[in-house]
C-alpha cells in the first residue's frame, strides 16, 4: 500500500502524496476512500493481516492452554506487527479503531480476558494497558543500541543497570518479557478480585 510506504519512510502521508505514488489524481482516490482516517484504518488492517493478527487468522490461532499463555502470544504477535511499522503508531492512535479485522482482534482479546474473570467494567482498561505496553515495546525496538549514556549517569544503581542491560533487540526483548510478566500478574490479581 502506497500510504504505508510513505508512513514507513516519513511518518506521515497526505492524500496528494498517495495519489502521486499511485500516479493518479487526488480526486480519484476519493472514489475508493472517503477520508485520511479511512486510509489509516486500511493501513492498520494491512499490518494486522501481515502479522497474523486479524479476524481471518484468529489472533489466538494455534494458541491453547491457560489464558495467560494466550494473552502473552497475542501481545507478542501484536508487537511484531508494529515493530515492522513503528512510524504508523502515532497515526493509528489518533484515529478510532473501526475495521472489522482489527475489531475482531479486540473481540478475541476481550473474550479471552473475560474468560479469565476480568470484570467487564475493567476490560477496556486492561485492553488499553495492553495496547500501551505493545506500542511502547514496538517503539523501543527502534532505540539505538546504547539507549543511555553510561558516562553521563551519576547513580551507581543506574550505572550498574546500564552495564548489565545488554543492547539492541536482546535488551528490548528482555524488557518486553518483563513487562508481559508484570502485566499478566496484574491481570491475574484483578481477575481474582484484587487490585492489579
Amino acid at each position: 500500500m502506497a500510504a504505508l510506504r510513505l508512513v514507513d519512510g516519513t511518518g506521515e502521508f497526505t492524500i496528494a502524496q498517495v495519489a502521486d505514488a499511485l500516479r493518479v489524481r487526488p480526486s480519484s482516490l476519493y472514489n475508493h476512500v472517503s477520508s485520511k482516517g479511512e486510509i489509516v484504518e486500511a493501513m492498520r488492517s494491512l499490518v494486522f493481516r501481515e502479522g497474523g493478527v486479524s479476524r481471518e487468522g484468529g489472533l489466538a490461532a494455534g494458541d491453547s492452554g491457560p489464558w495467560e499463555q494466550t494473552v502473552r502470544a497475542m501481545l507478542r504477535r501484536y508487537r511484531e506487527c508494529f515493530a515492522r511499522h513503528q512510524r504508523l503508531i502515532p497515526l493509528v492512535t489518533a484515529y478510532t479503531v473501526s475495521s472489522p479485522e482489527v475489531m475482531g482482534m479486540y473481540d478475541e482479546l476481550a473474550e479471552t480476558l473475560r474468560a479469565a474473570d476480568v470484570p467487564d467494567g475493567q476490560l477496556l482498561d486492561v485492553i488499553t494497558m495492553c495496547d500501551s505496553v505493545v506500542f511502547g515495546a514496538a517503539l523501543d525496538l527502534a532505540a539505538p543500541d546504547e539507549v543511555w549514556a553510561v558516562d553521563q549517569a551519576r547513580s551507581p544503581a543506574l550505572i550498574a543497570a546500564i552495564q548489565q542491560a545488554g543492547s539492541g533487540r536482546q535488551r528490548s526483548d528482555r524488557a518486553f518479557d518483563l513487562a508481559l510478566d508484570i502485566l499478566i500478574a496484574g491481570i491475574a490479581r484483578l481477575a481474582d478480585g484484587g487490585q492489579p
